[in-house]
């Protein structure tokens, strides 16, 4: 899970893709990159660490050009700590191209083999996206029958590349002294947003970015979600033509991006995800509400942040008092998204702070977003009973997390899943909590698609059924033996 933009101006392109990363932050802590294009020459700056303290006012300075793409990275694939893992990632022939990439393929071992034996390139990285990018360039030299470039051509290359590469990839390129280019894998797993302000001298000037808050903060008008299996092609001169790449498409968006990775105040799908965490707080009481008396319940209390909505919600329908009993340190990185399980470890208490005022004596509903590896929630459990809660109900507004996420999702291994093989009663001894309860399958996809013609979600990492079809135990295992973090 990474976040991405990608902006065709008609000013410097720079301050634009910083302030979008910005706001993309929450995607990805591990390494940010920028890249722009001043005419035919790119200018690229990259760096382990946040945006704000990546990039540095002669980094800024040296990213001339228009046209200009940023990227936040979370590590799925390839190691973070490596700077050269980092994107955005380059190769010079053809044109020269440089690109983005949210998500995960899950053919890297095939294509490796294929662009050693049959494309003759090398990468130079363990990264799946500069597999992606080498693929992309194969196939866009593949087209090219004289000097110029057209967008049929860009178009058919995009085809090719659907038929080769398998996961979930939400893309977006920049090719040197042409346009950007923006393609969203066949699935639309991970979400890609397109939209367009017109300037005061009738130019249009366009931005395509993982989440809707990116555009609204340009002050951007929303045109649409880039489709399945969709390539978007914009010319330097503000010219936008779309085609559909991909033989067949189904729109099947992550569930967890409404459960944990996006923000709040972004639509993505049509789907708002402040208004689907609230529905899976409705859902997530009437379950609460068959399996416990809510005499036995004092107070009901988030984890902020995420969780926030689902917590007001449950509150609110069982009738039981809502109360912010742990103090966030904004300071301090996603814990789900830090690169090691150490650190995960290290990191709760530094980031969350129990009010003893309110645990003293009270039996205390606590809601999050999920529970992955367990590691968090252990730790908030034996902070709320050292602040001196009398019993600990531990509730999650998803459903138990028992398979790995392989489309971009930091879950390899089975093992490091604490519902994995565990029944609910055990994952509670497991969390020394009182009583533990999860939304149900079900419930948490009518919260998300209600209102909606959106039919499916990737519930891959609950239900264990992966959408692309191409998901063998013998790939898991291989990603537990090759991918543990």
């Amino acid at each position: 899970m990474c976040g991405i933009v990608g902006i065709v101006s008609t000013e410097p392109v720079n301050q634009q893709i910083y302030d979008s990363l910005l706001l993309l932050q929450h995607r990805g802590q591990d390494s940010t990159g920028i890249a722009t294009a001043d005419g035919p020459v790119f200018h690229m700056a990259k760096a382990r660490g946040q945006v704000r303290e990546a990039f540095r006012t002669r980094d800024m300075r040296a990213l001339l050009g228009s046209m200009g793409l940023g990227h936040v990275r979370y590590t799925t694939k390839g190691a973070a700590e490596r700077e050269e893992e980092a994107q955005p990632f380059y190769v010079n022939a053809p044109y020269g191209i440089i690109l983005v990439h949210n998500g995960n393929l899950t053919n890297t071992r095939e294509l490796s083999q294929d662009l050693f034996r049959i494309d003759r390139r090398h990468v130079n990285s363990t990264s799946d996206t500069e597999m992606l990018l080498n693929v992309l360039a194969t196939e866009l030299q593949g087209q090219i029958t004289g000097l110029g470039l057209d967008p049929d051509q860009i178009f058919e290359a995009v085809t090719q590349v659907h038929e080769r590469v398998e996961g979930s990839y939400a893309v977006i390129a920049m090719i040197a002294g042409h346009g950007l280019l923006a393609i969203r894998d066949p699935f639309g797993i991970r979400p890609l947003i397109l939209g367009k302000r017109t300037t005061d001298a009738g130019k249009d000037e366009w931005i395509v970015a993982s989440e809707s808050l990116v555009l609204e903060n340009g002050d951007y008008e929303i045109v649409r979600d880039v489709e399945p299996g969709e390539a978007v092609f914009i010319t330097l001169d503000g010219q936008m033509i779309s085609r559909q790449c991909a033989a067949t498409t189904r729109l099947v968006p992550c569930s967890f991006e409404y459960v944990y990775l996006a923000r709040p105040d972004s639509v993505m799908n049509g789907i708002s995800v402040y208004e689907a965490r609230l529905r899976m707080g409705d859902r997530l009481a009437n379950t609460i509400a068959t399996h416990m008396d809510r005499g036995d319940i004092d107070v009901v209390m988030p984890i902020p942040d995420s969780s926030r909505p689902a917590a007001m919600q449950v509150a609110q329908k069982l009738g039981i008092e809502y109360r912010e009993g742990f103090y966030k340190n904004r300071y301090v990185g996603r814990t789900f998204i830090m690169p090691g399980q150490a650190q995960r470890k290290r990191s709760v208490r530094q980031k969350l702070n129990a009010m003893g005022t309110e645990f003293k004596g009270k039996n205390v509903l606590i809601v999050d977003d999920s529970i992955v590896r367990g590691t968090t929630s252990k730790e908030i459990v034996e902070m709320a009973r050292a602040a001196g809660a009398n019993k600990v109900t531990f509730t999650s507004a998803a459903p138990p997390v028992r398979y790995p996420h392989v489309y971009g999702i930091n879950m390899p291994s089975r093992q490091e899943l604490i519902a994995h093989d565990r029944r609910i009663p055990e994952i509670a001894r497991e969390l020394s909590a009182d009583h533990m309860i999860y939304q149900e399958v079900a419930d948490l996809q009518a919260a998300i698609t209600e209102g909606t013609d959106i039919a499916e979600l990737d519930l891959s990492c609950f239900t264990g059924d992966y959408v692309t079809g191409t998901i063998t135990e013998e790939y898991l295992g291989w990603l537990e033996r090759t991918q543990l973090s």
